[in-house]
């Protein structure tokens, strides 16, 4: 569940950066992004957001056998954490605006709602 987790969150995430990072991010955040990526705090974030969505929302629904709870879990859990990021951002960075903060925090549940579910579908056909 982990590795699937962390695979599925990674591909999905890279490929948002890649696509939105020149249309969303840099035009607005431009003067307050590094030039190049501080590798070791990004290793951290992707190595210890899986857990969390196995916690909360792979283990409810290997619980409940219902790929169905997967889901609203995964919803609500990327969106509480892409909240405390956003709104955070959006509380104290001049930059920061309502745009990014409502399509950010949106992006994060939904990507981490995906993770979810293709992590329990794949616990579910390891443990079958």
């Amino acid at each position: 569940g982990y590795v699937t987790a962390l695979v599925v969150f990674v591909v999905i995430d890279a490929a948002w950066l890649s696509v939105m990072g020149n249309l969303l991010y840099r035009p607005t955040l431009g003067d307050i992004l590094l030039p190049t990526l501080r590798v070791a705090p990004a290793i951290v974030f992707y190595a210890a957001f899986p857990v969390g969505i196995l916690v909360f929302a792979v283990m409810p629904a290997l619980k409940a056998d219902a790929i169905t709870t997967a889901v609203p879990y995964g919803l609500l859990f990327g969106a509480l954490a892409y909240a405390t990021y956003d709104l955070t951002n959006y509380a104290t960075l001049r930059n920061w605006n309502l745009p990014i903060t409502l399509l950010d925090l949106t992006y994060g549940a939904i990507a981490t709602a995906a993770a979810a579910a293709a992590a329990t579908l794949v616990a579910r056909m390891v443990a079958a």
